[in-house]
């Protein structure tokens, strides 16, 4: 792997652009959470695929697919942000994050796996957290299956497992993530297995479109409250969304949401998540992609806007 270029803020998110031994390009990440120092709290998003089959309809890194990246392209891209900022590979953080969610759906990947199985070994960082963030494709049982093994022996209470969902209409949900994929039912059926008693409530994530129905009743037939916290996120200033007429519902820190009410009305604890917005300028968040506006203005529709600086 060689790092080409980066884009972004020291104080706040860098995105990276690497080249890979057979040319293609992929992209990671790396951020904190101001005014939450480095040393206390840090995160690393990295890319699983070449391209991602799924071209969900508010994903600038979908639409294409080029393969799998091995363990090694996996697991470089740790080594570059650890390597970087704690040559020791002791990292201070309560908080490490590692997210694999910046390019590809991580359970069409079973290389993540063996990363996942490395982990503890390869660094020395007490507040390690692995995260998870999948959409259930279909057909991925063994993943899942081997992804619940791998926590119980080796994570237990610090592993977040989330399923991105978006939606409870069921219709809405195919068109928003064109792929085969389990029904709520499949996912309920694997978070009753996943969760034991005393660890981390399974996360079910809502980038909220305007026209997006979230039914409470429907949620609670399948996800006890108990096991089950909802996070709602905006729905990122990407290329995709734009072209897709998708409108966020979360607009700033200060307006009242009024399905957060309902959630909670029904027991759900929930968690409005806003990052910080200079995050979709430089192109770090959730959904952002800087490699399919890098040479493309009428793309960027107000984000991607930090130039990408070439690193000899």
């Amino acid at each position: 792997m060689r790092v080409i270029a980066k884009a972004g803020n020291d104080d706040i998110a860098t995105v990276y652009v690497a080249e890979m031994s057979n040319g293609e390009r992929i992209e990671f990440a790396e951020s904190i959470q101001p005014p939450i120092l480095r040393d206390d709290k840090w995160v690393l998003c990295v890319s699983t695929l070449y391209g991602c089959p799924g071209a969900c309809r508010m994903c600038d890194a979908g639409g294409h697919f080029r393969g799998k990246l091995s363990f090694d392209d996996i697991i470089s891209q740790i080594d570059y942000l650890i390597d970087t900022r704690y040559p020791s590979r002791k990292i201070p953080a309560g908080k490490f994050k590692i997210q694999f969610a910046r390019m590809g759906e991580p359970a069409l990947n079973d290389a993540v796996l063996d990363v996942l199985e490395s982990l503890l070994t390869r660094y020395n960082a007490p507040g390690l957290m692995p995260s998870i963030s999948t959409v259930a494709p279909d057909g991925c049982d063994s993943f899942f299956d081997r992804l619940l093994r791998i926590k119980n022996e080796l994570y237990s209470r610090r592993f977040q497992l989330q399923f991105s969902i978006h939606t409870t209409d069921e219709s809405f949900r195919d068109w928003l993530i064109p792929i085969r994929k389990w029904d709520f039912a499949a996912i309920s059926e694997y978070g009753e297995r996943f969760r034991r008693d005393g660890e981390r409530k399974i996360t079910l994530n809502f980038a909220l479109a305007r026209n997006a129905p979230i039914d409470t009743d429907i949620l609670l037939s399948h996800f006890d409250p108990l096991k089950y916290i909802i996070k709602l996120t905006p729905l990122n200033p990407t290329d995709r969304a734009r072209k897709s007429g998708l409108e966020s519902l979360i607009q700033s820190r200060d307006e009242h949401i009024e399905i957060v009410d309902k959630l909670r009305d029904a027991g759900y604890e929930v968690l409005v998540s806003i990052g910080e917005f200079e995050e979709n300028r430089i192109g770090s968040n959730c959904g952002q992609y800087v490699g399919r506006c890098e040479n493309n203005s009428d793309a960027k529709n107000d984000a991607y806007t930090y130039p990408l600086v070439n690193i000899t």
